[in-house]
């Protein structure tokens, strides 16, 4: 019994572990990319950017295949 409840621990350590380090990556990026955003706006329009539906579901578009070859990398053996 006290093997399984290891086994169960070891397990949901490691998954602990990769749901931090995935959260502060992924809010490490995003505030790195508002930031490059909101210099580029400033330097180059003065103010806020200008972004277009069209814009937006490119990079949504983009942001859902990164995240499927991030889930991917779960696959491999």
């Amino acid at each position: 019994m006290n093997h399984e409840i290891a086994a169960m621990n070891k397990q949901d350590n490691w998954q602990t572990k990769v749901l931090i380090t995935g959260g502060a990556i992924g809010a490490v990026l995003g505030l790195m990319t508002s930031w490059l955003l909101i210099r580029t706006a400033r330097e180059t329009r003065g103010g806020p950017p200008a972004i277009s539906t069209g814009d937006a579901i490119k990079v949504g578009i983009t942001t859902i295949g990164l995240v499927r070859a991030i889930a991917a990398l779960g696959d491999r053996p």
